[in-house]
């Protein structure tokens, strides 16, 4: 009796719900609201038609610019109304998923890919290695992967002391239920317990080791070489000779035993004997460096990954991939079983492909000094385009489902053919499994075959993972956007103002050659996703093209105040109404947003900075860049974003100090454009005071210059008050004040009629 009872409360469990979906609070009243706007836009576009100056007329040429510049706004605004139009939420119930059996959960993989250990530290990696490991889930179910797209050994003897560390740290972590995961983190973070209890000596004892470990780690590192004591005590040592490099070396891949450091690398989890010191089994650990070869083409962070699909199919095979940056640690230690709960619902679970997480900071500011972590973007946008069943593939922080990875269509029949739990008995030795994995981490396997086309990452773009998202969802997958309370994983975000331009420059290039490509949302996605969804792919795909109209505004604002031009109506004109009412509402209703959300005023004001000097430096770059590409003038690249600065200017960033120590051509532009605002709105001053203009008519640019002179009050004091590193050298300084002034000087020339 008592096992039919069992039974039946186990069939009970598997028809539970496993997440629930919520729509967002105030969907009509946003609606009426956006609708307004909408009256107030085309009341605009239809005042610029109706008073174009005539020929003989000063400032046509502006006017016509200024309405080509309002033609964009009003229809990126459109665009993105969508993300806002059907915000929706989705909650897991993990309560009900933890009445199911381990043996029905299925494998998890995750993939943590590096390239260089020196942007891109080894002990920082190895943190989220083993943040990864310590995750709670069946260890013999969890695999780790590291890609070392740069072949080091510095790297790789990292990942040998972290394998050493994990028999304490994970046990630790289960034992005191510790987060986040990565032991810098929660070491640096004061979670310590300062009273001297049992657990405090332990804690010590863990601490003092990890300590040891970072610096023998740091120690090698700073050495450039590792010491051939070492090397003699790990045969994975010997696949580095003289010959190997960064851009020309073989592949190398091996699956290690922490039980046994002389051994082959990390853990092998289908051997019994790899235990942790409390005796039970670890998580596999697999190190691989994919061979490159300095004439053949890699793909960057897309070939990396696609070589790692098919290496854990050799080894491990998990049903689920997890992806993350090697800057990004689990933060929350029952992210898998949260995501599991969307992938095995009954009912929906068979038609999601991913489910994608936010991505948060652990070093942001109280005031978010560069915009790194917009709190509206997190909680609202992804959620808006999330709300169409096609959340944004981010490219870290996603579980993957392999199947839909891999190329698989979606099929009803999918519904209910899942068998998680089976996992292929493998009695191959370790080395057969390196030798057989290898050939999957060749440069040659690839050719004649549909990998970077139909199946895993898409090659040619250097934001693989977006346009990788559409092609799943373009199969017929859906995807789920979900931004749990306590945040899963947590990264780092770009500490100077040069790194975050240089990130956005890099990410708007790679959108917008999505938009210019066959895989266009509206005409890839065309009767495959919904038309909201593709709205809400080209509010981020169009970035680098929405750089014109700003770029235009903030140069022929200050350019025809100078000149004296009206190029808005006057306060007591009727035509005011719509301009007010869309340029206020706007700004109070992102104001309130944002509030809402949990950000501060000046937080919301360094965004408004932030996204000013993306959108005339960043994107208008990348809008360049990538013009000149489809013309075949240039190839596509990837640069990487340091992750670690100098304590110097650390300090600065923490104090909220912006920081501009380069002379990026993109700091000549901000300045060159902040002093062309300054110099107009000083000469309109002198008119008003001095000769006694009116300047009535011109009151809006007016306003408008001296908002732009404000929000870019930290670029000033750069260039003129500060003495520290981080201040506009005196080059760029002198060489933006040139061009300004010349800029201006010009204008006097122009001909009236434009």
């Amino acid at each position: 009796m008592g096992g039919t009872q069992q039974v039946v409360v186990k069939e009970r469990a598997n028809k539970l719900p496993l997440f629930v979906t919520k729509e967002a609070k105030g969907k009509l009243a946003f609606r009426l609201f956006s609708s307004s706007i909408f009256v107030g836009i085309c009341s605009i576009w239809a005042y610029r038609v109706v008073n174009i100056p005539r020929a003989d007329e000063g400032g046509r040429w502006l006017w016509i610019g200024m309405l080509f510049a309002e033609l964009g706004f009003g229809f990126y605004w459109i665009l993105t109304q969508a993300i806002r139009w059907n915000v929706v939420r989705y909650r897991p119930l993990k309560l009900n998923l933890s009445q199911s059996s381990d043996d029905k959960l299925p494998g998890v993989d995750i993939f943590v890919c590096t390239t260089d250990p020196v942007v891109e530290p080894p002990t920082l990696v190895i943190n989220t290695v083993l943040s990864a490991m310590s995750l709670n889930y069946p260890l013999e179910k969890l695999s780790v992967y590291l890609s070392d797209d740069g072949g080091s050994q510095l790297t790789f003897y990292a990942v040998v002391e972290a394998a050493r560390f994990a028999k304490l740290w994970i046990p630790f972590c289960k034992e005191f239920n510790v987060e986040p995961r990565s032991p810098e983190a929660y070491f640096s973070h004061g979670f310590d317990v300062p009273e001297e209890t049992s657990n405090t000596q332990q804690r010590r004892s863990i601490k003092e080791q990890y300590e040891d470990m970072v610096k023998r780690i740091e120690a090698v590192i700073n050495k450039g070489s590792v010491p051939e004591e070492v090397k003699n005590q790990h045969k994975g040592f010997s696949q580095w000779n003289c010959n190997v490099t960064k851009q020309n070396h073989q592949p190398i891949v091996q699956v290690n035993k922490t039980h046994c450091i002389f051994h082959l690398i990390v853990v092998d989890g289908r051997d019994t004997d790899a235990v942790d010191s409390n005796g039970c089994r670890l998580p596999t650990l697999v190190y691989m460096a994919r061979e490159k070869r300095p004439d053949r083409s890699h793909h960057f962070k897309a070939g990396a990954v696609n070589a790692l699909i098919r290496v854990s199919s050799e080894i491990s095979n998990g049903a689920i991939i997890l992806g993350l940056d090697c800057d990004m640690y689990a933060n929350n230690a029952d992210s898998i079983k949260e995501a599991l709960c969307f992938f095995m619902d009954g009912e929906r679970g068979h038609q999601i492909a991913y489910v994608q997480h936010p991505q948060h900071f652990d070093n942001i500011t109280k005031n978010d000094l560069y915009g790194n972590s917009s709190p509206v973007v997190n909680k609202v946008e992804l959620h808006g385009i999330g709300g169409y069943g096609a959340a944004l593939y981010c490219g870290t922080g996603c579980f993957h489902r392999r199947t839909s990875l891999c190329g698989s269509k979606y099929s009803e029949a999918y519904k209910g053919s899942w068998n998680w739990g089976m996992r292929k008995e493998d009695k191959r030795t370790v080395y057969e499994l390196e030798e057989a994995s290898k050939v999957l981490a060749t440069c040659g396997y690839e050719n004649g075959t549909q990998w970077g086309k139909e199946m895993g990452l898409v090659y040619g773009c250097p934001v693989e993972d977006v346009v990788t998202g559409l092609s799943i969802q373009c199969r017929g997958w859906k995807s789920v956007y979900y931004n749990p309370d306590n945040i899963a994983f947590q990264g780092v975000a770009p500490p100077t103002l040069d790194i975050a331009l240089v990130q956005f420059t890099r990410w708007s290039d790679g959108l917008f050659q999505i938009f210019l490509s066959k895989y266009c949302p509206f005409i890839y996605g065309h009767n495959k996703i919904k038309l909201g969804a593709q709205m809400g792919y080209c509010v981020y795909l169009l970035w680098a093209p929405s750089s014109l109209p700003h770029l235009y505004y903030a140069i022929a604002l200050p350019f025809s105040l100078f000149q004296g031009i009206p190029l808005f109506p006057q306060v007591s004109s009727i035509w005011f109404i719509p301009f007010a009412y869309v340029f206020i509402s706007n700004n109070l209703f992102s104001i309130a947003e944002a509030l809402i959300h949990g950000s501060t005023f000046k937080a919301w004001w360094n965004l408004q900075r932030i996204w000013l000097l993306r959108r005339t430096t960043s994107y208008f770059f990348a809008f360049v860049d990538c013009i000149v590409r489809q013309l075949g003038l240039s190839q596509t690249t990837f640069t990487l974003t340091a992750k670690v600065v100098t304590d110097d200017v650390s300090k600065r960033y923490h104090r909220e100090i912006m920081d501009f120590g380069s002379t990026s051509i993109m700091f000549t532009v901000i300045s060159t454009l902040t002093m062309v605002n300054l110099l107009s709105l000083v000469g309109i001053a002198l008119k008003m005071f001095l000769w006694g203009s009116d300047v009535g008519k011109l009151m809006s640019q007016v306003v408008l210059c001296g908002l732009m002179v404000s929000v870019n009050a930290p670029v000033y004091e750069a260039m003129f008050l500060r003495k520290d590193k981080g201040r506009i050298p005196a080059s760029v300084m002198f060489k933006s004040i040139a061009l300004a002034s010349l800029v201006l000087f010009c204008s006097f020339k122009v001909d009236p009629s434009m």
